[in-house]
């Protein structure tokens, strides 16, 4: 039983695309993989400004909005009373029925919260528009103060190894003849600033992922109009354009094409696009032996509007399709409920998505006949539910490993090839410009 919720958890989180933690692990195989370049490619000092760019980034990208809003939660929301949990996208008019009911239906630890959230939308919205435009802000203002001591940093130092060498030749009595190296890669590379975001202000909010969108829009500006020269640029836009198609575009076409190459194969028919928690539960066994998910996924998918999936939501708590949408994060829950419905309503529910959990447990079970009457060996249920867990986990393997490879390994390979490519372009470019300024100041 722990062994599977263990295994159901890990694979569901890696598999989730609003999760941050698959994005740290791409984000680290891309960040060691281009350090590594740059020790390969440059010397130590290259290597040393690459580690801190990349890792320096990566501390900030991941963890300064989900910070500096914490700070906002203990300090403004605080003082102003608000319940910093409560989501304001359950305040637009579409939901105003819902709202009601959800107040209606919610715990009494929650019932308060919310109704003073929703007593004022405006004041509530915008104080949540506060918070959220600050930390990004706060959050790009760090990564940019990074940059500058970065830069900062490995100037220094690459003027005390330049002093150093130019001392050590002049002590062996070596002449020194400095030829400013010149590089044809990107010469005619124009950066244009335009990044454009789709979709509602209010769900790049609410979602951590998305959050780290906007940063990163901001990161890739400031990266590529930044660069110290066309071979800092060059690397940029090597590693820029690699992170926003691997680790945001890439994912779910992937992840797609992989369920549907499951759900597609007649030899060994399988469906795999439900959380990987549900598919790795013991309830969902139980369920088709005994009837309930057939029972309960019809009768969820019976209902037409959201004011009707909300009060079998609230009405039916024990109901599988329910539980399984509480076990997959479709249904945020409390850990300290005093009633049987123990959603938590201030959070936003997709009532939309909710229902799809019907439809994926449907589906699953349409499959399960089509199975049965497959060449296999074996034609039990058994049989079939560890067919599909196989199946998933390997889908998130693969698409994992997939973004990983990219990230971690075609990445920095491409930037190792345009410098060897170009002979002009092997030294680390930052300090050979400060060697041809340094000795038009006579310094050197």
């Amino acid at each position: 039983m722990l062994q599977a919720i263990t295994a159901g958890k890990i694979y569901s989180t890696l598999g989730n695309n609003n999760s941050l933690v698959p994005m740290a692990i791409k984000d680290v195989a891309n960040s060691a993989g281009l350090t590594a370049g740059s020790y390969i490619t440059g010397d130590k000092l290259e290597g040393k400004d690459r580690f801190l760019d990349e890792f320096g980034t990566q501390a900030i990208w991941l963890f300064g909005i989900p910070v500096y809003k914490k700070l906002m939660d203990y300090t403004m929301y605080k003082a102003l009373k608000i319940d910093p949990d409560f989501d304001v996208r359950n305040l637009s008019n579409k939901r105003s029925k819902l709202l009601e009911k959800s107040i209606e239906y919610a715990d009494t630890s929650i019932k308060e919260s919310i109704i003073k959230a929703s007593k004022n939308p405006k004041y509530t919205k915008n104080l949540a528009m506060t918070k959220f435009v600050v930390s990004t802000a706060l959050t790009i203002a760090s990564y940019a103060g990074l940059t500058k001591y970065r830069h900062y940093k490995t100037r220094k130092d690459a003027e005390k190894e330049i002093i150093a060498e130019m001392a050590a030749e002049k002590k062996n009595k070596d002449t020194f003849a400095y030829t400013a190296p010149t590089s044809s890669a990107f010469n005619n590379v124009k950066f244009k600033k335009q990044t454009t975001f789709t979709g509602s202000i209010q769900e790049f909010m609410y979602n951590p992922v998305k959050n780290l969108m906007i940063l990163d829009g901001a990161i890739t500006a400031e990266r590529l109009a930044e660069s110290r020269n066309k071979q800092e640029l060059l690397g940029y836009t090597i590693k820029e354009g690699s992170v926003w198609l691997f680790m945001y575009f890439a994912s779910k076409p992937i992840q797609k094409f992989l369920e549907q190459a499951a759900e597609k194969n007649k030899k060994n028919p399988a469906s795999i696009d439900l959380d990987a928690r549900v598919i790795e539960s013991k309830e969902l066994k139980e369920a088709f032996e005994n009837g309930k998910l057939t029972e309960s996924s019809n009768k969820v998918l019976a209902l037409r509007t959201h004011e009707e999936l909300l009060g079998f939501i609230h009405n039916n708590p024990d109901d599988f399709v329910v539980q399984m949408a509480k076990k997959s994060d479709v249904l945020p829950v409390l850990k300290n409920a005093k009633q049987a419905d123990n959603v938590d309503y201030r959070k936003f529910i997709d009532y939309d998505e909710f229902r799809g959990v019907a439809e994926k447990l449907t589906k699953l079970q349409n499959k399960f006949e089509e199975f049965k009457n497959a060449d296999v060996k074996e034609k039990t249920l058994e049989a079939f539910l560890d067919n599909v867990k196989k199946l998933k986990r390997r889908s998130i393997l693969k698409n994992m490993g997939a973004c990983i490879g990219a990230l971690g390994i075609l990445a920095p390979a491409l930037m190792i090839a345009f410098r060897k490519l170009d002979k002009d372009n092997n030294a680390f470019q930052v300090k050979e410009d400060l060697k041809k300024e340094l000795a038009a100041k006579g310094k050197i």
